[in-house]
């Protein structure tokens, strides 16, 4: 069969010689994004503070309980990049063989410290969110107020040296009210969930961010220097904290 509307030299893509898998993983979430991107209006800065080999954590302020984040930035770095980003995504993806297969083939890879090491030794790009659910399940009357950072992040780049790229996303605040942070601490301690407002995404304008990078100088021995990691973690969400508000006071409504 002759394809009349081929041009010479093209390649003709044939959605239907796909596997599932194929079409399950890669085509319709990339149809997904990009259909997000419009919808948000995404704004993007900062791209030429990404190294662009070794190890780097990308860590952003959380957001949204649905974690939209964590998919929309994960293809942003892929687009623009060219690295394949590996994302440290919550326990929960992991608890059940039919939610872990999806997240697997998704990019996610539990969060903790081993895995993030094994990464980054690997001189992979990886995204973790340092304030962890506290972030994106907080009540949206805290909303752009930054949850205590988690040290882990700073073990990590310490073990590793890897560079840190604090990034701020701006949007998914609006496009998901949390009414508040359910903790359940009784039969399921540490467990936190949101009460959502809205499941389907409201049509804010999103912008993303991402700053200078940053070294650590200090060598692998001090991972264990508790007060030094405490430091470190801190001074960058206090630096995330001030650019984070100076861009909201610029911005304005999120919704135009």
């Amino acid at each position: 069969m002759i394809n009349f509307f081929k041009k010479p030299n093209e390649k003709v893509f044939n959605v239907f010689a796909l596997s599932k898998d194929e079409l399950l993983y890669k085509v319709f979430p990339r149809l997904f994004m990009e259909i997000l991107k419009k919808y948000f209006r995404l704004e993007i800065e900062g791209l030429e503070n990404i190294p662009k080999t070794g190890a780097v954590l990308i860590i952003p302020n959380h957001s949204g309980f649905l974690g939209i984040d964590a998919l929309l930035l994960s293809y942003i770095l892929q687009q623009n990049t060219k690295r394949i980003p590996r994302v440290l995504t919550h326990h929960l993806w992991f608890l059940t063989e039919k939610t872990a297969l999806p997240a697997q083939k998704l990019g996610f890879i539990e969060a903790n410290y081993e895995n993030g090491v094994k990464l980054l030794k690997k001189n992979n790009l990886v995204v973790l969110f340092p304030e962890g659910e506290h972030g994106n399940f907080k009540p949206t009357s805290k909303k752009y107020q930054l949850q205590e950072f988690k040290r882990g992040f700073i073990r990590m780049s310490l073990a590793t040296q890897a560079q840190i790229v604090p990034t701020i996303v701006l949007g998914a605040e609006e496009t998901h009210i949390n009414l508040k942070k359910l903790k359940f601490s009784k039969f399921l301690r540490g467990l936190v969930l949101p009460l959502p407002l809205n499941i389907l995404p409201l049509p804010a304008k999103w912008k993303i961010v991402f700053l200078k990078p940053i070294s650590l100088p200090f060598e692998a021995n001090k991972i264990n220097d508790s007060e030094l990691c405490h430091e470190l973690a801190l001074e960058i969400q206090e630096d995330m904290q001030k650019s984070i508000n100076k861009i909201v006071s610029r911005r304005g409504s999120g919704y135009f």
